[in-house]
């Protein structure tokens, strides 16, 4: 049996883990319309070179066609993929009670 030979050590360190939450630029249903932009899912499964993200919502193929159990595969290395960006909310200030008018 041949034995395998690799030019370095396989990457031990994993960006994404099942479980993780992450975002992936995409087609997808919002609002009842088709749109293209990022939206958030769930790593299912992680293989040697892809990844395979689940969605609550509807997601397309570039062709238009729907993925089947809204389970989408992408390369690790694709930036569509990333982890979701925190979006930070604006604070309205109220007036103080002891302040007069």
């Amino acid at each position: 049996m041949p034995g395998l030979y690799f030019t370095s050590a396989p990457n031990k360190e994993e960006l994404y883990a099942v479980g993780d939450r992450v975002e992936v630029l995409c087609d997808h249903e919002r609002k009842g319309d088709r749109v293209h932009d990022w939206l958030e899912g769930t790593v299912v499964q992680v293989d040697p070179k892809m990844l395979a993200i689940q969605f609550q919502e509807n997601v397309y193929l570039t062709d238009g066609w729907m993925v089947p159990d809204r389970v989408l595969w992408c390369p690790k290395t694709s930036t569509h993929i990333r982890h979701p960006v925190r979006r930070k909310r604006r604070i309205r200030s109220r007036p103080n009670k002891n302040e007069q008018s």
